[in-house]
Protein backbone atom coordinates (compact mmCIF):
# COMPACT_ATOMS: atom_id res chain seq x y z
CA UNK A 1 0.00 0.00 0.00
CA UNK A 2 0.97 3.59 -0.85
CA UNK A 3 1.51 5.98 2.52
CA UNK A 4 -1.39 8.41 0.84
CA UNK A 5 -3.80 5.17 1.21
CA UNK A 6 -2.31 4.56 4.50
CA UNK A 7 -2.79 8.12 5.67
CA UNK A 8 -6.66 8.39 4.07
CA UNK A 9 -7.11 4.98 6.24
CA UNK A 10 -5.53 6.18 9.40
CA UNK A 11 -7.49 9.79 8.68
CA UNK A 12 -10.87 7.98 8.34
CA UNK A 13 -11.02 5.70 11.31
CA UNK A 14 -9.80 8.92 13.08
CA UNK A 15 -13.27 10.65 12.43
CA UNK A 16 -15.25 7.18 13.75
CA UNK A 17 -13.16 6.88 17.28
CA UNK A 18 -14.81 10.76 17.77
CA UNK A 19 -17.99 9.95 17.14
CA UNK A 20 -20.58 10.14 20.11
CA UNK A 21 -22.21 6.36 21.16
CA UNK A 22 -26.22 6.65 21.16
CA UNK A 23 -26.93 4.41 24.38
CA UNK A 24 -30.20 3.09 25.00
CA UNK A 25 -32.25 4.69 28.47
CA UNK A 26 -33.82 1.39 29.44
CA UNK A 27 -35.67 1.58 32.67
CA UNK A 28 -37.85 -1.24 33.96
CA UNK A 29 -40.14 -1.20 36.15
CA UNK A 30 -41.86 -4.24 38.58
CA UNK A 31 -45.28 -5.53 37.27
CA UNK A 32 -48.29 -3.78 38.48
CA UNK A 33 -49.73 -7.24 39.07
CA UNK A 34 -48.37 -10.74 39.50
CA UNK A 35 -49.16 -13.12 36.59
CA UNK A 36 -51.33 -16.10 36.80
CA UNK A 37 -50.82 -19.61 36.37
CA UNK A 38 -53.50 -19.51 33.47
CA UNK A 39 -51.35 -16.27 32.22
CA UNK A 40 -48.20 -18.41 32.14
CA UNK A 41 -49.64 -21.92 30.74
CA UNK A 42 -51.38 -19.78 28.23
CA UNK A 43 -47.66 -17.76 27.08
CA UNK A 44 -45.78 -21.04 27.29
CA UNK A 45 -48.57 -22.71 24.86
CA UNK A 46 -48.57 -20.02 22.22
CA UNK A 47 -44.53 -20.03 22.46
CA UNK A 48 -44.42 -23.91 21.58
CA UNK A 49 -47.00 -23.58 19.15
CA UNK A 50 -45.80 -21.09 17.14
CA UNK A 51 -42.00 -21.25 17.67
CA UNK A 52 -41.14 -25.15 18.21
CA UNK A 53 -43.43 -26.51 16.74
CA UNK A 54 -43.26 -25.82 12.80
CA UNK A 55 -38.93 -26.38 13.42
CA UNK A 56 -39.52 -29.65 14.49
CA UNK A 57 -41.97 -30.25 12.06
CA UNK A 58 -39.19 -29.33 9.36
CA UNK A 59 -36.59 -30.71 11.02
CA UNK A 60 -38.38 -34.11 11.12
CA UNK A 61 -38.83 -33.66 7.44
CA UNK A 62 -35.76 -32.58 6.36
CA UNK A 63 -35.25 -36.15 4.17
CA UNK A 64 -38.14 -35.47 2.35
CA UNK A 65 -36.90 -31.95 1.40
CA UNK A 66 -33.68 -33.38 0.28
CA UNK A 67 -35.04 -35.81 -2.10
CA UNK A 68 -35.55 -34.17 -5.95
CA UNK A 69 -39.30 -35.27 -7.24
Amino acid sequence: MSLLTVQLLRGLTGLTWRLPVQRAQIHSKPPWEEFGTMDVAVGFTSCFLCLLLPSGWVLSHLESYKKWE
